[in-house]
């Protein structure tokens, strides 16, 4: 099998359970920013550790990214065809990030002004990955239909993103004055 088909040459793309649209409209527009995000969440992840929780959420994420891909990727004469919680997003999926927003927001103290990205690698890679859900969540609005969890569980997403950078940056911190003899 070659990677290339020529197909898209024309300017359309095949949507899941077939079908072809041209590569400027909704759909792939928007599964096109959560694929992108989804590499810059590969990227963050780059930074971490198999054993590092941060990495098994992140893996997490990326995987509920396929589905919602999958979703986007859809003609709504089509969405009979998904399935929930594999090529559907599902509501118990945007809780669950709710659920992650709510244990990483007790681990560390929020700020009181606005953030300024920058505090750390893997942070600031959180901070752009979550600009980049943003710009999905927008994209994806004009590609959901009635009753999609897409567009929620972007913007969970992007709260969740934040509140990830937020926690690693107080890890750093952590981590700089375990290691700092100067700090004790």
């Amino acid at each position: 099998m070659k990677v290339y088909t020529r197909s898209g040459d024309d300017g359309t793309t095949g949507l899941l359970f077939g079908g072809r649209v041209a590569k400027d409209t909704a759909l792939p527009t928007a599964y096109g920013a959560v694929d992108e995000a989804q590499a810059f969440l590969g990227l963050a992840r780059a930074e971490t550790t198999s054993e590092d929780e941060l990495d098994d959420l992140l893996v997490g994420i990326e995987r509920d990214l396929w589905v919602l891909m999958a979703e986007l990727a859809t003609d709504p004469v089509n969405h009979h065809k998904l399935v929930d919680g594999q090529s559907r997003v599902t509501s118990s999926m945007v809780a669950a990030l709710e659920d992650r927003i709510d244990d990483l927001s007790e681990r560390f103290e929020p700020p009181t002004e606005f953030v300024i990205p920058g505090q750390g690698r893997l942070p600031a890679l959180l901070d752009v990955a979550r600009t980049v859900v943003r710009r999905a969540e927008r994209d994806a609005l004009a590609a959901t239909v009635a009753g999609s969890h897409a567009v929620p569980y972007l913007n969970r997403l992007s709260d969740l993103l934040w509140t990830m950078a937020r926690w690693q940056e107080g890890e750093a911190v952590l981590r700089t004055r375990s290691v700092d003899p100067a700090a004790s």
